[in-house]
């Protein structure tokens, strides 16, 4: 038997220990959830009669910085023979597609601005600079993890598919390299997003032919083909003898954005205190069960505004789990009503620092790098929801 060293062992039983001991489970009646549904619900009706001139500009600002940015980045590239130039270059490169993904792209193709009746920001049409299909990603993402958040075994987000981030999924030999894996995820991100919709572990054990997979691999082919070719190829060559350092440029700059998006991700699904449900608790869910379940199963990142502007916003996931289809740029707004709500009914409220939120997913990832029988498991949920008889019938 394998025997962890005693603090070693410790940390990872209680990767945030409790300065006091847990307070009694909070109970939320039918009638709470209910009304705690009917109070979102208005919430959300009353920023879709206020969206106007204020939101149209705010994105189109982001947009001017974002082309800026890339202008910026790629004129620099040009005398990557002042190592401070190149370095900016890089820099500014990296804010583009960061800009591009998380403010722009992620938040478009949410349909966050279709009532705008634009076709170059239409939720439909829109391509971001990023290797992974955009048809794919409304599927894998707007789809299957906004109606399936965190319920183990229907989000594949919960763990895509490679990862061990939750006590009830099943631990395997290979999730010793869960770190590793994890590691590998976040340098290569837009990859990992681009194959997510392929289910590598069903392709793996059979469940799935390599033959269902023609029509991703025709998308990946006309998505992918272009970024690489834009990235490694063109603009390279278009810098002449600095060539090979525009591509080591182009290279840093999607490295970057990539271990961003991951890191804001992650910090917003997987930092301690967020809770995963079971396919059987969240059948036949209510709608007031659904905001729940988000409210549950989100956290948010503290910060400035340029901060939450490079996370998309998504540093309030908590808000956009709950509206997923408002302009994230009114996510801040949001925020204190539905802090205040969940003070009023007794339901947390994860926030905190980044620091702290992706030291707990990193304790998270080596934790569960190893079975429950070695590292124990988290204690139960601190709220208990009564369903209404109906649905619990």
């Amino acid at each position: 038997m394998i025997t962890l060293p005693g603090p070693l062992r410790a940390l990872l039983r209680n990767p945030l220990r409790r300065s006091t001991p847990a307070a009694e489970p909070v109970v939320l009646s039918a009638d709470d959830v209910a009304e705690i549904g009917r109070e979102l619900d208005a919430m959300r009706a009353e920023v879709i009669d206020s969206l106007g001139d204020e939101d149209r500009d705010y994105l189109y600002s982001v947009l001017d910085i974002q082309r800026r940015c890339e202008i910026a980045g790629r004129a620099m590239m040009y005398a990557p023979f002042l190592p401070p130039v190149w370095l900016a270059g890089v820099g500014a490169l990296s804010m583009s597609k960061i800009l591009d993904n998380m403010e722009i792209g992620h938040n478009v193709m949410h349909g966050q601005y279709d009532w705008m009746r634009e076709d170059a920001l239409s939720s439909r049409t829109f391509e971001w600079d990023n290797v992974c299909p955009s048809d794919q990603w409304r599927h894998s993402h707007n789809y299957m993890h906004h109606t399936f958040t965190n319920i183990v075994g229907k989000d594949r987000d919960v763990g895509y598919g490679i990862l061990r981030m939750d006590p009830d999924q099943k631990w395997r030999p290979h999730h010793l390299a869960n770190p590793l894996w994890a590691g590998m995820l976040a340098v290569l991100f837009e990859w990992g997003v681009m194959l997510h919709d392929m289910e590598i572990e069903n392709v793996l054990t059979g469940r799935r032919s390599w033959a269902d997979l023609k029509s991703l691999a025709r998308g990946w082919r006309r998505k992918a083909g272009p970024q690489v070719l834009k990235d490694y190829v063109l603009f390279p060559a278009l810098t002449g003898p600095f060539a090979p350092l525009t591509i080591v440029g182009n290279a840093a700059a999607n490295i970057t954005r990539n271990i961003w998006a991951f890191s804001i991700i992650f910090c917003g699904h997987f930092p301690a205190g967020v809770e995963s449900f079971s396919v059987e608790e969240t059948a036949e869910e209510t709608r007031g069960e659904w905001y729940v379940r988000q409210l549950l199963g989100s956290a948010n990142i503290t910060g400035g505004k340029w901060f939450h502007i490079a996370s998309g916003n998504l540093s309030h996931q908590i808000e956009h789990h709950l509206f997923p289809e408002l302009p994230a740029y009114r996510y801040p707004q949001l925020a204190p009503r539905v802090q205040e709500l969940c003070e009023r009914y007794g339901l947390p409220y994860n926030t905190g620092r980044f620091s702290r939120q992706i030291g707990t997913v990193w304790l998270k990832i080596f934790r569960y790098a190893l079975p429950n029988s070695l590292v124990g498991t988290p204690p139960e949920t601190g709220v208990i929801v009564e369903r209404s008889a109906a649905v619990a019938a």
